[in-house]
């Protein structure tokens, strides 16, 4: 079991995980060693996610959710497995937690009386400026 919250645990069960090989740092084993990581976790399907964090999740994660509803985390900064599987393990579970967060509400605000009468006072003074900026007009 894999704790994001105090509400949320993944069973390890629910990820799958496949080594791939990577680009980058590795010398000659680069091309010999799969180093690189490819984590997949069915966000739709997954028993362990309430809706709501579902469908935040799916949102956050952007085009990395395929149309299945499969995100796909992919992990290949370091030259270890053992590493990389880390990696994607963790952005995995930030990515859960950030999704667990609920948004705030927003509520409507007004202007306040004072604010509306500074915000007026200080279009009368603009214009003011403006206007003696102005050539006098003949008809004056």
């Amino acid at each position: 079991m894999i704790h994001i919250t105090r509400n949320i645990a993944i069973d390890e069960s629910e990820i799958k995980q496949e080594f791939i090989r990577a680009s980058g740092p590795g010398g000659q084993n680069v091309n010999k060693v799969s180093t690189a990581v490819q984590l997949r976790f069915n966000v739709t399907n997954s028993p362990s996610l309430p809706d709501d964090v579902r469908k935040r999740l799916a949102h956050l994660a952007g085009k990395r959710v395929t149309e299945d509803g499969v995100l796909i985390i992919h992990a290949q900064r370091f030259r270890t497995q053992e590493r990389n599987r880390h990696d994607a393990f963790d952005r995995l579970v930030k990515l859960i937690r950030t999704a667990s967060e609920r948004p705030k509400v927003r509520r409507k605000t007004r202007p306040t009386l004072k604010s509306k009468r500074r915000r007026l006072e200080t279009k009368r003074h603009r214009s003011e400026a403006k206007r003696m900026r102005r050539p006098a007009s003949s008809s004056e």
